[in-house]
């Protein structure tokens, strides 16, 4: 095997080890050290004390919606602006995002993609050896046609790998939750929601205690 193949043989599984990696490590936990200015003056800001009595005048205070979304789609753009339009909105509302996973059958097959994607590079760098190892003495047509053209050939299967794999990982889901009751879901409604829309849905679950509540 000479420096060439070296070479495009060992960059498919440097990457494959990466989206590895990037798969199974969980995120870094959030700093929560304080700035240098409230360590050497901790009562310099009479202000940041807790008054429970000034909470209790937002609507928002003690409500919390959840926008799950599909990573994978992109659609964390979306996310945070509809987060951000709902804290304004709503002072004090607890707006949490996480990731919307797709089914779990998609997910299993997401993870055989790239060990199917470094066989088919293994087969077309070094299949006149592997053939014989399993009995085949002579390869098959479709394996000189791949052979013919190693470099495209395994470029193709890596690209068309990745964006399978990306598909499966995918589930389009934007669902937004306001005190866990479901107020949209793209998944059922086929579309993203306008922010006024989203807006007025999240009114009317903050209201509806006190709706019901009245006499």
């Amino acid at each position: 095997m000479d420096k060439t193949q070296l070479i495009l043989l060992g960059l498919p599984i440097f990457l494959f080890c990466s989206d590895l990696l990037n798969l199974f490590t969980p995120p870094p936990p959030k700093s929560q050290q304080q700035s240098p200015q409230s360590i050497s003056n901790p009562q310099r800001f009479p202000e940041t004390l807790d008054f429970p009595s000034q909470k209790s005048s937002g609507v928002g205070y003690g409500n919390t919606v959840e926008i799950n979304f599909c990573v994978s789609c992109s659609y964390k753009g979306t996310a945070v602006t509809m987060k951000k339009m709902l804290e304004t909105a709503y002072p004090g509302l607890d707006v949490v995002l996480a990731n919307y996973p797709a089914p779990t059958p998609k997910r299993i097959l997401a993870k055989v993609v790239p060990v199917a994607q470094m066989g088919v590079i293994g087969l077309i760098m070094g299949g006149e050896q592997i053939f014989p190892m399993i009995g085949i003495a002579q390869p098959p047509a479709w394996y000189h046609s791949l052979r013919a053209n190693r470099f495209g050939s395994m470029a193709s299967t890596w690209l068309l790998g990745n964006f399978l794999q990306s598909f499966l990982q995918s589930s389009g889901a934007f669902e937004v939750s306001c005190n866990g009751e479901l107020v949209f879901s793209k998944l059922k409604e086929g579309r993203f929601p306008g922010e006024i829309e989203l807006r007025d849905l999240i009114s009317g679950t903050l209201t509806k205690p006190f709706i019901a509540g009245s006499y």
